[in-house]
């Protein structure tokens, strides 16, 4: 069986607003999602109330807790629409309980959660060892649609910058 077969047997739709939350941090969501439309973000909350952004999801991305989904723990992070948006969500066993027994699904399963491996780990390496000139000029060249849609404030966050540090970066490489 292929994944969006079982998504469309198993699998709820589930649509968002705009500022609608899908999970916050601290919540428990044992679910899977996979984006069809619309954009989110996901990101982390500092005790101090400071936000430091995960990532940006697109269509065709999917996402999780793994923490709250795996084990006994919450979601370390939250889950926010950008803009209204529509995504298919399955609980994380039924997942197990399909691939336990379809060696195919197993297979794509195995695929996804390396891609989504690969897309954190990309993030790290740039994040950890990248400039944040650096960083914006992959992400400008990479996921152009990002920056018509997502604000400044959320774009110098995701870099790990102030707005007005973002703003330099900006013009420094457009010039």
């Amino acid at each position: 069986m292929k994944f969006d077969e079982l998504l469309q047997l198993e699998g709820k739709r589930i649509e968002k607003s705009k500022g609608e939350h899908v999970f916050m941090q601290g919540d428990s969501d044992k679910s899977f999602y996979q984006v069809e439309s619309g954009l989110l973000k996901a990101y982390y909350t500092s005790e101090e109330g400071k936000e430091s952004i995960k990532s940006f999801l697109l269509p065709g991305d999917s996402i999780g807790s793994m923490t709250s989904a795996f084990s006994e723990g919450n979601c370390s992070f939250s889950l926010v629409c950008l803009e209204p948006a529509r995504l298919n969500m399955i609980p994380v066993e039924t997942l197990q309980e399909y691939s336990r027994n379809d060696l195919e699904l197993a297979n794509m399963m195995i695929e996804l959660l390396i891609h989504v491996a690969m897309k954190k780990e990309k993030r790290e390496y740039e994040f950890l060892c990248l400039s944040a000139e650096e960083q914006f000029i992959r992400l400008e060249k990479s996921t152009p649609a990002l920056l018509e849609k997502v604000t400044q404030n959320d774009l110098a966050r995701y870099l790990g910058l102030t707005p007005v540090g973002f703003s330099r970066i900006k013009k420094r490489v457009h010039n």
